[in-house]
């Protein structure tokens, strides 16, 4: 349970904000701990992936500099409204993810938006660790001549646990503190990349024609595509958020803070692929040894960088979903999901031959997060008006016992649906999933105890 002084209901806002390092629980939230300048701070620094500039990269040769800009810039703002829109059942009620999700697919049914959450962020986790501990290899074998992958692989996998234990206090201070240092790192990337490139930038970045129909618009997605898992699961960090603020304000808070680096990221990927013909501007960076700070500091901001997003985005989620189905406590949980990680052999994942495997299980579960996400917000504010009776939700024997099998059946419609067109999978599957679950939930007899 939350440790808190206050007797108030999970909307009163009149309540004492302290909170024990690591008591998080699936209860209605009580104690929210981040302010607004600290709510965007957070998602500014658990929202470094650095698979953006490969997005980046991704586009050359399609969108010119400024639809490439637009691009990030449309893909970040539609980002922002979803995740305020998911985000309203947790902000308002203090819940997470797993419960916000049972008025729509039922207590056992809420395995699989669980599933398509947990597993790839587990499997991430693994993946992103063995990327920072190679980047800490690195600068350990430049500087001080040590080269051991694995000694780093497995210290940095158990700095990362200890950190998750201390849940959101400590989240809220490493994504602080971390912004800062991260943003200094993507100016002076930026700013090196032009000083270095600079020469070899093709004047068609400004003067080719490019494209604003298909191509830009599956370009939007592509840099949608990287924070949608989060679009499922914002409610596990809308509900540390303090009460005040409005739909609007949360919209730009979630877009003004993913954007800076989106957009810095995108664009080094961008410049770096036009100017060198490499895709992996890391590659690149690595390979200038003339210029040992930008090494470091390149290095260094991908270390970095892989704490402040698994902490957040790839250890929250499989946390609480264990404490749901296996109803164990946070800190435990923490500790399973981290030593789950080491269990996806990232090592093996990193391998030139495993990208085809890595490519269709990306694809395969994506598939399901745009169907999934329709399903939540055609619940919340459609069919229940944006009202939750929240001790239905905590009751495992009443309306929302079992499967709703409209959410499955509208899942899996969704699904094909973004399979069929997957340029622009995640826009394709809203429609057809939150039509098909909003006319079962009507006119089908069995969703009618869900209807309550």
């Amino acid at each position: 349970m939350n440790t808190t002084t206050a007797k108030a209901g999970p909307l009163d806002g009149q309540r004492e904000q302290t909170k024990a390092i690591g008591e998080e629980s699936l209860a209605p939230q009580q104690t929210r701990i981040m302010g607004r300048v600290s709510y965007l701070l957070a998602w500014f620094g658990g929202c470094v992936s650095i698979g953006t500039f490969t997005m980046g990269s991704s586009v050359v040769g399609t969108l010119n500099l400024i639809q490439a800009t637009v691009a990030i810039a449309i893909g970040c703002f539609v980002i922002g409204i979803a995740l305020a829109l998911n985000g309203a059942a947790g902000y308002k009620y203090g819940i997470p993810f797993m419960v916000q999700a049972r008025s729509a697919f039922g207590f056992a049914g809420t395995r699989l938006p669980g599933l398509v959450r947990a597993v790839p962020a587990i499997v991430w986790y693994g993946f992103q660790s063995w990327i920072g501990a190679g980047a800490l290899n690195m600068v350990s074998a430049t500087l001080f001549g040590f080269d051991n992958l694995v000694f780093f692989f497995i210290t940095f996998q158990f700095l990362q646990i200890g950190l998750s234990v201390m849940g959101f206090q400590g989240i809220k201070w490493l994504e602080n503190i971390g912004s800062v240092f991260i943003l200094a790192s993507l100016v002076y990337m930026f700013y090196s990349t032009v000083q270095r490139y600079g020469d070899e930038l093709s004047t068609n970045l400004l003067t080719m024609e490019g494209s604003w129909g298909v191509p830009f618009w599956g370009a939007t997605m592509l840099f949608l595509g990287i924070y949608s898992t989060m679009i499922l699961n914002v409610s596990d960090y809308s509900r540390e958020h303090k009460h005040g603020t409005g739909p609007g304000l949360l919209s730009m808070i979630y877009s003004m803070s993913i954007l800076p680096c989106t957009l810095f990221m995108g664009l080094i990927g961008y410049m770096v692929s036009e100017a060198t013909g490499v895709a992996d501007p890391i590659q690149v960076f690595a390979n200038a040894v003339d210029n040992t700070p930008l090494l470091m500091t390149t290095l260094m901001f991908i270390a970095f960088a892989q704490v402040t997003t698994n902490v957040l985005n790839n250890v929250v989620p499989p946390t609480y979903i264990l404490m749901d189905v296996f109803k164990l406590p946070f800190k435990p949980a923490t500790i399973i999901v981290g030593l789950l990680a080491f269990a996806t052999f990232p090592w093996k994942l990193v391998n030139e031959e495993s990208a085809a495997g890595l490519q269709i299980f990306v694809q395969t579960y994506s598939a399901f997060l745009g169907p999934i996400f329709a399903i939540l917000v055609v619940d919340y504010y459609i069919i229940r008006k944006r009202t939750l009776n929240l001790d239905q939700l905590y009751d495992a024997l009443g309306p929302y016992k079992g499967f709703n099998y409209a959410a499955l059946i509208a899942t899996i419609i969704g699904a094909v649906v973004a399979l069929t067109f997957s340029t622009v999978s995640w826009y394709a599957s809203l429609i057809p999933a939150g039509v098909t679950y909003y006319l079962l939930m009507k006119h089908w007899a069995p969703c009618q105890r869900f209807r309550q």
